[in-house]
């Protein structure tokens, strides 16, 4: 996971650098892709995606956040087992 800096700078992960042979100073391009945005190395062949490619790309995003779904399912979503106060209370001298 990237962040985004006050000077809307990305840094690019080491391992997609160093797959797509992004070196310091190179140029990428960044083209919206629908909901999406695809960081190409300025030179690289900048393809569009046919449909079946974009439905296979579609299908493992639609799992994946099926997949976040269903783990936020176990969470608890009342109580954490403390109050507030007894938050402020802990440690002090009564």
């Amino acid at each position: 996971m990237a962040r985004v800096t006050s000077k809307l700078q990305v840094t690019v992960p080491k391992v997609i650098a160093q797959l797509y042979h992004i070196r310091p100073g190179d140029d990428v391009q960044w083209v919206a892709a629908g909901d999406s945005i695809r960081v190409v190395p300025a030179g690289g062949n900048l393809t569009p995606l046919d449909r079946e490619e974009r439905l296979r790309l579609f299908d493992r995003a639609t799992a994946r956040q099926q997949g976040r779904n269903a783990n936020r399912s176990g969470r608890r979503t009342g109580s954490r087992g403390w109050t507030r106060a007894e938050v402020y209370d802990r440690g002090r001298a009564r």
